[in-house]
């Protein structure tokens, strides 16, 4: 079987829903750039990155997601892979193990309850759950 990959379908999810910044700014009480990437000990970009730069952080940041998610649903269809990758990179990794130990069938259900910023329902993060169920839900070919 061919390792997960994130499909163009994944990356503009991901896009859409971080949305693009050049230049640093606090997401969530933490420096983030590009594609919400978190600014990592020793990273630095006083002058900003490209549009480049950002695809290449974003594609760095989700690689330790598509590995977990190999051996966590290895039968998972591409539209289900993008949406899980999406999920993951807006919580994390433990996140989305947490919500994966409901079990695979329990996905679509699963994902729409992690809505809260805060410790309150957030509703662009509501709408961005959706998004992720409908994806997961979509049948492939």
């Amino acid at each position: 079987m061919a390792p997960f990959k994130l499909s163009d379908n994944g990356i503009s999810l991901i896009e859409k829903s971080e949305g693009l910044r050049l230049d640093v700014y606090l997401d969530n009480g933490k420096d983030a750039i590009g594609y919400g990437h978190d600014l990592l000990p020793g990273e630095s970009f006083p002058n900003g990155i490209t549009t480049l730069q950002a695809s290449l952080l974003l594609e760095h940041d989700v690689t330790p997601l598509l590995i977990a998610l190999e051996k966590l649903c290895p039968l998972a269809n591409q539209n289900q892979v993008d949406a899980l990758v999406d999920f993951g990179y807006n919580l994390g990794l433990k996140d989305l193990k947490e919500m994966l130990a409901h079990g695979f069938g329990q996905v679509p259900v699963q994902m729409l309850r992690w809505d809260y910023n805060k410790g309150v329902r957030d509703a662009k993060i509501e709408a961005r759950r959706q998004r992720e169920v409908n994806l997961f839900n979509t049948p492939m070919g």
